[in-house]
């Protein structure tokens, strides 16, 4: 005789948050990923943020001077600045001078003092964190190798985000 496992109903209700986050018309939009990609990947990057943000969506992402998160930063600025929040894993300070250039002009930047005396690895798991739990859904571009990016998705699966993920390799 087939049983109902007791985690049925938690699944049904999952599947309908996610359901439901995904026909809502605004959502606040995870971006991240690596900084190691070619132009045309960041230039595919950047046109999608700023697609994202021209439909109403927020961007949600961290610092980076070149990569995932800087095209993420360039298009959502693009489109309109109020949609974009950075969340960077330590200071502005503690940034190189071209990310700090980068954030001139981002009205929404969350810093964390807290985190200054971190490793920065141990600092940007916080931070990758922090923006899955602020956000409905994840888009996440890495390689089959990075741990860091891996550790993420499967934080933002426990958490029921609606996740896409495209490899680079």
């Amino acid at each position: 005789m087939d049983t109902v496992k007791s985690d049925a109903p938690n699944t049904v209700d999952e599947l309908a948050m996610e359901l439901a986050t995904i026909k809502q018309s605004a959502k606040k939009i995870a971006i991240i990923g690596s900084r190691n990609l070619p132009i045309t990947h960041q230039q595919m990057i950047e046109t999608l943020a700023t697609a994202l943000v021209m439909q109403g969506n927020t961007i949600i992402t961290s610092g980076g001077s070149s990569g995932t998160n800087a095209a993420a930063i360039r298009g959502a600025m693009k489109a309109n600045p109020q949609k974009l929040s950075v969340v960077l894993p330590q200071t502005i300070g503690q940034q190189p001078s071209d990310v700090q250039d980068q954030l001139i002009g981002v009205p929404n930047i969350i810093e964390h003092a807290d985190r200054a005396m971190m490793t920065l690895a141990d600092a940007s798991r916080i931070c990758n964190r922090e923006i899955i739990d602020e956000c409905n859904q994840l888009i996440c571009f890495l390689s089959h190798t990075s741990k860091t990016l891996h550790n993420a998705v499967q934080y933002a699966e426990e958490g029921h985000k609606v996740i896409t993920v495209f490899y680079l390799d």
